[in-house]
């Protein structure tokens, strides 16, 4: 879990720092383009990653407290 919250983090960051960039730096509008069908899917898939990934509390005392009752 720890390497798939570092991949999505990283994506968020990178999706994030690419759609700033083509807000503020006025790039050509293919690259915009290029930009909003990449990132920003990336972007929401990389964050709904992270919320999977972090879990709620209350599921992580569940887990060790409930015994494994099997098949």
């Amino acid at each position: 879990m720890d390497k798939l919250k570092v991949t999505s983090s990283l994506i968020f960051i990178i999706s994030v720092a690419g759609i700033i960039y083509a807000l503020l730096f006025n790039p050509p509008s293919w690259v915009v383009y290029g930009i909003s069908i990449i990132f920003i899917p990336a972007g929401i898939l990389s964050f709904g990653l992270l919320v999977m990934a972090r879990g709620p509390k209350d599921d992580d005392e569940d887990k060790t407290r409930e015994p494994f009752i099997g098949y």
